[in-house]
């Protein structure tokens, strides 16, 4: 049974109605309309159909012949420069059901299916929802109700992120950890305001303590054989930037700086509905970065759970102090792999763009991993470098660690070797992710967007050996 997608472009099970579907590479459109009869040459052609990427054509029954349609796949080069190119056409399509007929490469048929799946998203939570409804047979050989999996995990993470700081607060945040966890049987704590000091969490209630919404730690376990793998999100809800204020420009954003957190319950959905063989463990720190009377300020020296201390030289360098709290408890629990995901630096940005999701490793089987799973399932991946040479950057004068060093060089690194000191006999994963489609594309609107979490996915039956 295929599995109800959650958008409007949705999979289906065979159908004696459904219309076949050709996919036409420009290149290939003169060997396709030489098979064909002379009213279909001459309609295609009539009709001024190149097989350019995202046209559509719908060829008319012609006696005991169906209707047929044309979705224009354009050139490998064209195709090379954006991500799911069948969904350029599937939004054009009217309303009905469809049967890949020919031309879709093998290689590339689950990831179509996926962005078919994706091509009708829309964060309409605030807006009236459209009726119309495109669905897809899948080809033979795709497992529609993975597809189904991965386009529900993706929709949540971007409704996660889409949605406005008044309505994912950190408790908005823990409740939606906490119905997924109901969906699938996990179990879930959350550690709640002063309750983070009495459990030695300093540095999540340093950095949530000026809210109105009170901090917190979510935590939640799933599975009970298999290794250990605990996923680390950056659950930033809204950041003003503190006492070092950000600019309004700068702050427009904001509400995706939970994106990490996003994300992590994203690859938890695809773990459990995917019934992975492995003992996953997902930790949230749940914070607004806020301007109060109790806002921490620069300069002070704070305290961590690992004992470490940070001087604090800039309230908008959070995100890196609720991880590092977060981080030394994954340790704690010696888990085979700890993966962690944020929006953490502008530097990361400037480095590698909106469209690819960096990541830090001192292993590099699980490099190769993520970047073999990132090709193959067209969420590119890029690895950076842990450089033990700015190591001395995060070391200041007045604490063992700087959450901030000054001079704006290697901001990425810096960030993420602040975090790998809180990380204990453990291989660890750090990604830096940007979490936002800047731009309309096809499958994938301007607004919060996955950038890693099915590369993630895809490799972790190599990570984890399973």
């Amino acid at each position: 049974m295929t599995r109800e997608c959650p958008m409007p472009h949705c999979l289906a099970k065979d159908a004696q109605d459904a219309i076949d579907l050709h996919i036409i590479d420009t290149t290939s459109l003169d060997d396709w309309l030489a098979g064909q009869d002379e009213s279909v040459h001459d309609w295609v052609r009539l009709n001024g159909f190149s097989g350019k990427l995202g046209q559509t054509l719908l060829v008319p029954a012609d006696g005991d012949r169906a209707v047929i349609a044309l979705a224009g796949y354009g050139t490998a080069a064209k195709r090379a420069r954006g991500h799911f190119p069948l969904a350029s056409a599937a939004t054009k399509l009217p309303e009905g059901t469809y049967r890949i007929a020919s031309g879709l490469p093998e290689d590339m048929a689950e990831t179509e299916c996926l962005g078919w799946l994706l091509s009708g998203y829309r964060f309409d939570r605030y807006k009236s929802k459209s009726d119309k409804v495109v669905a897809l047979v899948p080809p033979q050989g795709v497992d529609a109700d993975k597809v189904a999996i991965l386009a529900e995990a993706e929709t949540m993470i971007r409704d996660l992120v889409n949605t406005p700081a008044s309505d994912m607060s950190p408790r908005h945040l823990a409740e939606a950890a906490t119905a997924l966890a109901e969906e699938h049987g996990a179990e879930i704590t959350t550690i709640v305001g002063d309750d983070l000091l009495e459990r030695n969490f300093p540095l999540i209630h340093t950095v949530g303590r000026a809210a109105a919404t009170p901090p917190r730690l979510i935590d939640m376990r799933w599975g009970a054989s298999g290794p250990k793998l605990t996923l680390v999100g950056k659950g930033v809800c809204f950041d003003t930037g503190g006492l070092n204020l950000k600019p309004g420009s700068s702050m427009s954003l904001m509400k995706k700086d939970m994106g990490g957190a996003a994300h992590v319950l994203g690859i938890a959905r695809m773990i459990m509905a995917m019934k992975l063989p492995i003992r996953l463990r997902v930790l949230i720190p749940a914070v607004e970065n806020s301007v109060s009377g109790s806002s921490f300020r620069p300069g002070d020296i704070l305290a961590s759970r690992k004992g470490l201390t940070v001087e604090n030289n800039n309230t908008d360098a959070e995100g890196r102090l609720v991880l590092a709290d977060a981080l030394a408890l994954a340790s704690e629990d010696k888990p085979d792999l700890i993966l962690s995901m944020a929006t953490l630096t502008g530097a990361a940005r400037v480095a590698v763009g909106p469209d690819i999701a960096p990541f830090y490793t001192d292993d590099d089987g699980d490099a190769l991993a993520l970047s073999a799973a990132g090709a193959r399932v067209d969420d590119p991946v890029w690895r950076m470098p842990f450089h033990e040479a700015y190591e001395t950057r995060i070391e200041p004068a007045n604490a063992d660690l700087d959450n901030a060093p000054s001079g704006g060089f290697a901001g990425s690194i810096t960030a993420a070797l602040f975090l790998r000191r809180f990380v204990s006999d453990a291989r660890y994963v750090h990604f830096d992710i940007y979490a936002w489609q800047p731009s309309n594309a096809p499958a994938r609107p301007l607004g919060g967007v996955g950038t890693g979490a099915r590369a993630v996915f895809d490799a972790l039956p190599h990570m984890l050996k399973l």
